[in-house]
């Protein structure tokens, strides 16, 4: 007999052999017909696979949350055995569940098109309408391999092969067709249900080869009910609209183009963003008690020796040779240089904790096929620092921490939903007693700042814990933004020290952190979370002073002059062209304000405030239209001085 601990505790016993579906059954013979996955001892497990012993049990509904994922894994079964009935001759090689779905890699010598998605999706329904078995089998290696290839499934036997000697071979069946998967799977195609849509197709190189066979992959999507892939499908829709890329061109904010891959050509208008942005963090850290720093672009391969970077980075490091026989590499982070900042002389523990920030622009390897837009590049800067303190500092310091980056990205538009502690990896520096330690430390101080972190095992940084902010944006999208890492390797290595009260040497605790991670991906996620529709205070051009008619022209330039004498970041349109026209122009250029005039405003010294997204006018004098747009104008933490709330 075997014992099965259910979730409200009752302990039952069942004969050995005994499948999750046996059991199942002996509670209900409906739930047996309902019950989709196996939950035992924490591992999900097919309905009729044998349970091995003692444990923890329970059963997962399809519409459970964590069968998500097995929606999404059946469902590209389901698409590779309807592309291999559509179009014979086609070999299927890996197909796994991702974020939000599924692909499946083919090798085939004709492209797929978008066009072929709906018969395949009609196929697919087919299969998944026939309700077969979905049949866990163990198969001898040399059986395995030798069917595959006797059925000219080449990619597979290759995998099998490849697979290590004490690896179990499992093949599930789908009625007739085959394939190679560790599962688990559910009973039967109908639990996929028809909540699935074909998205997209890309190239990707055999096992992420570049010298590899390319194939072609086939994305989808798969949800448990229609309604949620109705709404992701909308979200979708949404995140296209405000895809950065699309409104960087049309907003004339940046470029990128194959001569720099990976490197962002920032126009005027983009630039002054940037330069807002910059501006707004430079007065954050300054009163946050940060110092500013700024370190070599490029240094020795002696110094990243040192600093164990070049051990585990150099893949990803741009180096070149000099006529002098040196070798040298563009900086991929900041953190050594800072470390040398606070080597030069000596320190002293008054001098602690040392908040040292820089804007520090890096450059990284990555391949081209990674390349996306602001949010995945080269060349980047990071609005980094480094906190050196004292062990009983890193609690206060790091709860500081986190107030600040809340605060900032509540003022940039984003809500902080939570924030992750990414604990102890597999493979990390330090034995248990120090991680125990470390993430005591970072978890008293998430708890400090009044926030309760959710725990990702194994996220930490190969040194030390570290804790991430997740932000949530207008549509509902999660991205990380914001850092900060504890380490006491670094400065070990490049042996940073500073006289304690004992008047003996000790080692700084480094504190590693950001608050946007890069310029660049965050004026990327920006772009997306407004829409390009900036606030006044971020906006490229906050006002337009358009005119009707020409002999307006005169006034309109005395208000701009105005304007700008005021601060306002304004433009003059003077173009012989209907008011209409130009208002729509710079309405796709996400103007905040436009200030028309034509003769009748001219005789009042008055002008027409039109906001982006609205027909309605508002008329008002030159003096009141300066002074509601400079105040809104006024980033918020100069509001927050100005109205004196720090």
């Amino acid at each position: 007999m075997i014992e099965l601990k259910f979730p409200d505790g009752a302990v039952r016993q069942y004969p050995a052999g005994s499948t999750g579906r046996d059991v199942a059954a002996a509670i209900s013979p409906s739930l047996a017909k309902k019950a989709a996955l196996v939950v035992w001892n924490g591992e999900q497990r097919d309905l009729d696979r044998v349970i091995d012993g003692n444990g923890d049990f329970r059963l997962l509904m399809r519409d459970d949350p964590e069968a998500l994922e097995t929606i999404r894994h059946d469902a590209a079964h389901v698409l590779a055995q309807a592309v291999q009935e559509l179009f014979p001759g086609t070999q299927v090689t890996i197909g796994p569940a991702i974020e939000d779905g599924f692909y499946y890699d083919f090798a085939r010598d004709e492209p797929f098109s978008t066009d072929d998605f709906p018969k395949i999706e009609k196929k697919m329904a087919e299969i998944i309408d026939r309700g077969a078995p979905l049949e866990r089998q163990v198969w001898d290696r040399d059986t395995a391999i030798a069917h595959f290839e006797s059925v000219g499934e080449t990619y597979k036997a290759e995998l099998i092969r490849d697979l290590p000697e004490s690896e179990t071979i499992t093949v599930y069946k789908q009625g007739e067709w085959a394939d190679l998967c560790r599962g688990p799977h559910f009973p039967t195609t109908k639990f996929v249900g028809k909540a699935f849509k074909l998205t997209k197709l890309a190239g990707a190189y055999w096992r992420g080869d570049s010298s590899r066979a390319q194939l072609q992959r086939i994305y989808g999507t798969a949800w448990a009910s229609k309604e949620d892939l109705d709404a992701y499908l909308l979200r979708i829709e949404e995140a296209e609209k405000r895809d950065h890329r699309k409104l960087g061109r049309a907003m004339e904010l940046f470029h990128m183009q194959e001569e720099g891959r990976g490197m962002v050509f920032w126009h005027p208008k983009g630039w002054v963003l940037w330069r807002v942005l910059e501006a707004y963090m430079r007065r954050r850290l300054d009163a946050a008690g940060y110092v500013e720093v700024k370190t070599p672009q490029v240094l020795d391969r002696k110094f990243w020796e040192a600093s164990g970077h070049w051990d585990k980075y150099r893949p990803n490091m741009f180096v070149c040779e000099t006529v002098e026989g040196e070798t040298l590499s563009l900086k991929p982070m900041n953190c050594p240089g800072h470390v040398q900042i606070f080597d030069q002389g000596q320190r002293s523990y008054r001098e602690l904790p040392l908040r040292m920030a820089e804007f520090g622009a890096c450059h990284r390897y990555e391949p081209s096929g990674s390349l996306h837009g602001l949010m995945r590049v080269r060349g980047f800067t990071q609005d980094d620092a480094h906190i050196f303190c004292r062990e009983d500092q890193i609690v206060e310091e790091t709860a500081e921490f986190i107030k600040l980056c809340r605060s900032v990205h509540a003022d940039l538009g984003m809500e902080t939903k939570y924030i992750s502690l990414g604990t102890r990896p597999e493979q990390r520096a330090g034995d248990d007693a120090f991680w125990d330690k470390a993430e005591a430390q970072m978890l008293e101080a998430a708890r400090a700042a009044g926030s309760e972190p959710v725990i990702t095992e194994g996220d930490g940084a190969f040194y030390a814990p570290k804790l991430d902010f997740i932000v949530k944006d207008a549509i509902g999208r999660e991205w990380t933004c914001g850092t900060i890492q504890l380490d006491y390797v670094l400065p070990e290595r490049l042996d940073a020290t500073y006289i304690a009260e004992d008047g003996q040497k000790h080692r700084p605790v480094m504190l590693h952190r950001a608050i946007l991670g890069s310029f660049e991906r965050f004026i990327g996620i920006m772009i997306e979370n407004y829409a390009g529709a900036f606030p006044l205070w971020l906006a490229p051009t906050q006002a337009v002073v358009a005119t009707i008619t020409s002999d307006a022209d005169g006034y309109a330039e005395e208000v701009l002059a105005k304007f700008r004498a005021a601060g306002l970041r304004t433009e003059i349109d003077l173009r012989n062209e209907k008011i209409n026209y130009k208002i729509r122009e710079h309405s796709v250029a996400k103007v905040p304000a436009i200030a028309v005039v034509g003769r009748k405003e001219a005789e009042e010294g008055k002008v027409a405030i039109r906001r982006f997204g609205s027909q309605a006018q508002t008329i008002v004098t030159v003096e009141e239209a300066i002074a509601m747009l400079t105040d809104e104008a006024l980033a918020p933490d100069l509001k927050r001085l100005r109205d004196g709330q720090g």
